[in-house]
């Protein structure tokens, strides 16, 4: 929402009202709704579709995706429902019911049997016609055979929208014309292979589509339909996933699918995450640790506490954004639209001086014109073109979602494929969000003996700096003495006593100047140099040593800066609101650019605005909700770790569902591969259509000819697209 306003009579408050109240309104009234379509029409028939759909009342926008069979509406809830936009698809025969997914294996495969049916025919036919077993009257007879199941699903369609009073002029139809013709004049074997050869490549077609479908429609699978949830008694109800309440105590058992969302309440295990969030490895699960629903658990029985409903789920969110995002149209599909647009009502203007205008000239009689008219039509037709797109980003987001990586849209892919500078976030996307010690420097005691004392006080707070101490202490196996109660110095550090002695554990503001030895002093600040927090530890009069902390960089990011880098993706620069010498420490040991530091989400947006000024196209890696702000002003916006956070998925372009930045790195290549197929696809698409077209013309090619290399294209076409379901290599190694 923009709103234009006048800062002199509305004041910020009153403008956050109204922002609230009609946010509020809009979202109440407006809504979205993706849903499931079959539309076995021609390839390019998506926009005729639209503007139907488009016409219902209370519709505001359609779009159509084919290769997914799925449509988006936008619509008015005061005109209409999700139910009265369910009903329409039912009413124009769009309804994925009819194709009956669960059936006989042969009501699934009807299309392929009825080509390879037509098929049989038509080569029987021809082989007893050509070794004189059959006269011309029998072998016609196969023919027509052929034709009938060839054409079947074709004449059903069009008799079907006849009788709905309704009348399309598409390749559809152009086929079960061409085919009467060419019977017309005779050429019943010719009308035959016309019908064969692009039902067959229909048939072929749609099981291609399908397994880029399957891939996502098969995460669905992956959750049980039944859970054990736990009674008072410690027994366990065999329950449906769906009726599991939130706060419900579910029990999975080792080798067994988690089938709720939850964290772990009892146990431990290794849970294996690959369909959430494409982690190859398992991931190792104690008490308080979230787990996924469709996930794999290892060896160890677990108790899970619900806390997401079914519908609510990671698992359903992402197969609710992948439907979604697969109904964008990339900037690519939307160029090639308007491409279309033009190019075919001039085809169709040539196509008709084609068969009226040699004729009349006498240079062909009437029924040469109206084939290689027809033959023309064929060639023209922008089949492959109209699929290349969408087929090939239906496929990469599709791949994408199966790796642990969520892109939410065609516009998002391309986008992402032709970044050139990147900004990320230091605290839990550069470096892993937890503070560690790393160094201890000792002064007048030895290293364990700082340690020791310090942890003895430290694990009296919850502070994340004292939590780090009580860590290093419990690795190293340090015996910890009991300690007084402990008291807080504001803004300096803490005391306590232990072992009879007064310790004292803070920043150097914690003493006097004067009491300050040079020796502290210096290490104090040699690791300050190096971006470290630091704390002194004083026992009684003795000065023990000094702890050096910092929120260390996440295992091999530094690799992945590089290849990031080899990618061509650069500068590569770090926006944080911590201090400057903190982010350069940590920018000096991964490798990044240029350092930002004590920045404010506002300034982040800023310096998001001057580097795609000075570079064009910027990404923006953040956790998602801090840095929405900079994720909405880059060209695209890159959450880290999204699989446990709703608003992280919501807010960013794209979602690497764990927190490994090496998925960046699969992400930019996969949106250049998917980039690159979509150019191919458009180029083969363009020469064959040039190439047709003057063949046919020409005389040197006629309607089989026509037919087979347009067919052909568009599943030369499709196969390009799915050669991204291969693409599996997602590590910067």
């Amino acid at each position: 929402m923009c709103i234009h306003f006048d800062p002199a009579t509305v004041t910020e408050g009153a403008l956050a009202g109204i922002v609230e109240r009609e946010g509020a309104r809009l979202g109440g009234r407006y809504g979205h709704v993706v849903l499931p379509i079959r539309a076995v029409a021609s390839e390019d028939a998506h926009r005729r579709i639209e503007a139907r759909l488009g016409s219902l009342p209370g519709v505001l926008e359609v779009i159509v995706n084919l290769p997914a069979q799925r449509v988006r509406f936008e619509y008015d809830r005061k005109v209409t429902d999700e139910a009265a936009l369910r009903a329409a698809i039912r009413r124009f025969n769009y309804d994925p019911e009819r194709a009956h997914p669960a059936a006989h294996p042969l009501q699934r495969n009807r299309e392929l049997l009825l080509s390879l049916t037509a098929g049989v025919l038509l080569l029987v036919g021809w082989v007893l016609e050509s070794v004189g077993l059959i006269g011309t009257t029998t072998a016609v007879a196969f023919y027509v055979a052929s034709l009938v199941f060839g054409g079947f699903d074709l004449v059903r369609q069009t008799v079907v929208l006849l009788a709905r009073g309704r009348f399309e002029f598409d390749i559809d139809l152009l086929m079960l014309l061409a085919a009467a013709g060419a019977s017309a004049i005779g050429e019943y074997a010719e009308g035959a292979l016309l019908l064969f050869l692009f039902s067959l490549a229909h048939a072929l077609e749609h099981y291609a589509l399908g397994r880029a479908r399957n891939a996502i429609a098969a995460l669905g699978s992956l959750v049980p339909a039944y859970a054990r949830v736990l009674r008072d008694d410690g027994a366990t109800d065999l329950v449906p996933v769906e009726e599991v309440a939130v706060g419900a105590t579910v029990l999975v058992r080792p080798g067994e699918r988690v089938p709720v969302d939850g964290r772990v309440a009892r146990g431990t295990t290794a849970v294996d995450q690959a369909p959430i969030t494409g982690e190859s490895i398992p991931v190792d699960k104690a008490p308080g640790d979230e787990v996924f629903a469709g996930t794999v658990n290892g060896e160890g029985a677990i108790e899970v506490i619900t806390t997401r409903a079914t519908g609510d789920r990671t698992l359903d969110r992402i197969i609710t954004l992948v439907a979604e995002a697969q109904t964008q149209k990339a900037p690519t599909q939307l160029l090639t639209e308007r491409f279309e647009r033009v190019f075919v009502p001039v085809v169709l203007l040539a196509d008709a001086l084609i068969i009226v205008v040699p004729p009349l000239a006498g240079w062909w009689d009437w029924s040469t014109s109206i084939y290689t008219g027809m033959a023309t039509l064929v060639a023209a037709s922008p089949c492959a073109l109209a699929l290349g797109t969408p087929a090939s980003v239906l496929a990469g987001t599709a791949q994408a979602a199966r790796q642990g990586v969520l892109i939410k849209g065609g516009v998002h892919l391309e986008q992402l494929a032709v970044v050139r500078a990147l900004a990320v976030d230091k605290t839990g996307t550069i470096t892993t969000g937890r503070p560690e010690v790393t160094d201890i420097v000792a002064i007048e005691g030895s290293g364990t003996e700082t340690l020791r004392m310090a942890a003895a006080v430290e694990r009296q707070s919850q502070h994340p700096l004292a939590a780090a101490v009580v860590r290093r202490a419990e690795a190293e196996g340090v015996m910890l003495p009991a300690a007084s109660p402990m008291e807080s110095v504001t803004a300096r550090g803490v005391r306590a006593i232990v072992d009879g002695e007064t310790v004292e554990i803070g920043s150097l503001r914690m003493w006097d100047d004067d009491a300050i030895p040079a020796s502290v002093r210096g290490a104090v600040e040699a690791l300050q140099r190096d971006g470290r927090s630091v704390m002194a530890v004083r026992s009684g009069a003795r000065w023990l040593g000094v702890i050096g902390l910092a929120d260390r960089p996440r295992a091999g990011v530094d690799r992945v800066i590089g290849r990031l880098r080899e990618l061509g993706v650069q500068p590569i620069v770090m926006l944080t609101g911590d201090n400057v010498g903190v982010g350069e420490a940590v920018a000096r040991e991964v490798g990044i650019d240029h350092v930002r530091g004590n920045l404010l989400p506002e300034e982040k947006v800023e310096a998001i605005r001057a580097l795609r000024r000075r570079h064009g196209t910027v990404a923006m890696v953040g956790d998602g909700v801090n840095d929405a702000p900079a994720l909405a002003q880059a060209t695209v916006g890159i959450a880290m770790g999204a699989a446990g956070t709703a608003a992280a998925l919501e807010a960013a372009d794209v979602a690497l569902m764990n927190d490994d930045l090496g998925q960046l790195v699969y992400a930019i290549r996969l949106a250049r591969r998917t980039r690159a197929i979509i150019r191919q696809n458009i180029a083969i698409a363009l020469t064959v259509i040039v190439l047709l077209m003057l063949a046919t013309i020409s005389g040197v090619a006629g309607l089989g000819v026509a037919v087979a290399f347009h067919e052909g294209s568009t599943l030369v076409v499709i196969a390009n697209a799915l050669r991204l379901l291969g693409n599996r290599s997602r590590r910067a190694e």
